[in-house]
């Protein structure tokens, strides 16, 4: 029998959300609300430090007062960790943000060492690569993917920013929830990146997309994007030697993902 669950929709910034807390009284708190686009966070700055820092905050203070057991933050590698570092990155590496947004993430983990010094809450932060996979959103400007083959299947021509030579570590959403589940143990504590090691620049991943979708559809592109980050790739050996493994390459990952756009879920 499915156990029924709660569904609460309140900004992470209102004061009430200790009512939450309140009730419920959660064991775990599995922190995804943020604003996510990078290029939202250059034109306003402000807007991102509010929700992703001081919101955060807001849900860190509720976890510290009411007795929460672990906190389990989604992160951002490539955002945090910007250009010119280790290919692939692992978590030793210089952290170069080149954003607010990741700014803003790096800054929530400087609090999370903090609430665990202080109020001895201990957490997971889950570095995360460029994560895809079915239901994503494919109106904003993350999750390419999404975006590629939601246009595709509209009969629209896709956009590709720049030259496409630009790579992505590309992981498939049902490894990263597992990493998540995997977050829950006690002995997993501070920071993971969650990726594949295997960069793949966006040509390449949109002819690959093509190709599943048996379509000849050449992409448009057009100016590159001013900023955009030109390579990004995690090492997450720290991950898997805890006990995670990735279970899709991006080939079996965007079989899947097509098979749900297109209403055929395996």
């Amino acid at each position: 029998m499915t156990k029924k669950v709660n569904f609460y929709e309140k900004d992470i910034r209102a004061l009430e959300l200790w009512e939450i807390f309140e009730k419920e009284k959660p064991d775990y708190v599995f922190h995804a609300a943020a604003e996510i686009s990078v290029r939202d966070s250059i034109e306003n700055p402000r807007k991102c430090e509010d929700v992703n820092v001081v919101g955060s905050l807001n849900v860190l203070r509720s976890c510290a007062e009411y007795g929460v057991k672990k906190f389990i933050f989604s992160s951002t590698g490539g955002a945090i960790y910007g250009d010119g570092v280790r290919i692939p990155t692992p978590e030793t590496e210089k952290e170069k943000p080149a954003s607010p947004y990741g700014i803003s993430k790096l800054t929530l983990e400087k609090y999370l060492d903090f609430f665990k010094s202080f109020h001895g809450l201990d957490y997971a932060s889950l570095r995360y690569s460029n994560v895809y996979g079915p239901r994503q959103n494919s109106k904003g400007e993350a999750g390419v993917v999404a975006i590629f083959i939601n246009k595709l299947l509209s009969g629209k021509i896709p956009r590709i920013n720049g030259s496409g030579k630009q790579t992505r570590d590309y992981v498939y959403v049902k490894d990263v929830a597992r990493a998540n589940l995997l977050a829950l143990n006690d002995s997993l504590s501070g920071i993971f990146n969650v990726g594949t090691g295997i960069e793949t620049d966006v040509n390449e991943l949109y002819r690959r997309i093509t190709e599943i979708m048996d379509l000849n559809v050449q992409a448009e592109h057009c100016l590159a994007i001013k900023g955009e980050q030109m390579r990004s790739c995690l090492d997450a050996g720290k991950l898997i030697d805890a006990g995670w493994s990735i279970k899709y390459n991006l080939e079996s990952g965007l079989q899947e993902t097509i098979c749900s756009f297109r209403g055929k879920v395996k």
